[in-house]
């Protein structure tokens, strides 16, 4: 692997180091380089996707995204519908890895169907006694 464990006496702690710093890498596959490699790829390292690119959805992730990421639609992304329903499929299998929105939006999503099905028979309706 890439750790090494090194154990130190009293004598070694006595004598100055003798470490070199050495210039960051830019190719370094480890360091944090943020969301967007220098060379435009994705980096799926990046602490801030959460590890959403790893686990059991991970290549649907790497797929919704890559395809949001690189979209060149009018309105950004919207050619990656198949990809976002299939991400969002696989985490509803694993509802302990990938929680749903809490209740209260969940429920603020049934009210707002109720009310557009209401909205819908009232106009249905209003057609069948004009």
């Amino acid at each position: 692997g890439k750790d090494r464990i090194i154990f130190a006496t009293k004598e070694d702690h006595e004598t100055p180091s003798s470490a070199e710093l050495v210039a960051d890498d830019p190719d370094d596959p480890y360091e944090e380089q943020g969301l967007i490699l220098p060379n435009g790829d994705i980096n799926w390292n990046c602490p801030c996707l959460g590890g959403m690119a790893s686990g059991p959805c991970g290549e649907q992730f790497k797929s919704a995204f890559s395809c949001f990421h690189y979209s060149t639609e009018e309105i950004k992304g919207s050619d990656c519908v198949d990809q976002f329903r299939a991400m969002q499929e696989c985490m509803q299998k694993y509802p302990d890895l990938y929680p749903q929105e809490d209740e209260n939006d969940e429920k603020s999503s049934k009210d707002l169907e109720a009310a557009s099905m209401e909205a819908s028979t009232a106009k249905e309706e209003e057609k069948g006694s004009s």
